[in-house]
């Protein structure tokens, strides 16, 4: 599944490598880590984009290949940080319903609440 497919779609994207840190904003909101063609890898919420971003830079297991690709691109969505699980439902659930599964690096669903 690509990120053109989900809705709402996230509004901003750069590109998931240690010079574009910088660019991402230290507010809330839910982002996704893409391939290069866009394929969805991992989906995923924090009150600041900033330190998530490169929290996943420092994990091996978002860097490195998957079976279906790299993390090249890191696409977020700035949101209220109250509804942000709301968000990552929505996102994981479109996801898991066109695939049958949670994208390959997410270990377990979105909580309910």
């Amino acid at each position: 599944m690509t990120i053109s497919e989900l809705t709402p779609q996230p509004s901003e994207k750069v590109a998931f490598k240690l010079s574009s840190f910088k660019i991402v904003p230290k507010l809330s909101g839910c982002y996704i880590l893409t391939t290069f063609n866009n394929e969805i890898l991992y989906i995923g919420l924090t009150d600041c984009l900033y330190s998530r971003f490169q929290q996943h830079l420092d994990n091996p297991e978002k860097t490195n290949p998957t079976k279906i690709g790299k993390a090249v691109w890191f696409y977020y969505l700035l949101y209220d940080v109250n509804n942000l699980p709301k968000l990552e439902r929505t996102w994981i659930n479109q996801y898991v319903s066109n695939n049958g599964e949670l994208p390959v690096l997410n270990k377990i669903n979105s909580p309910v609440g």
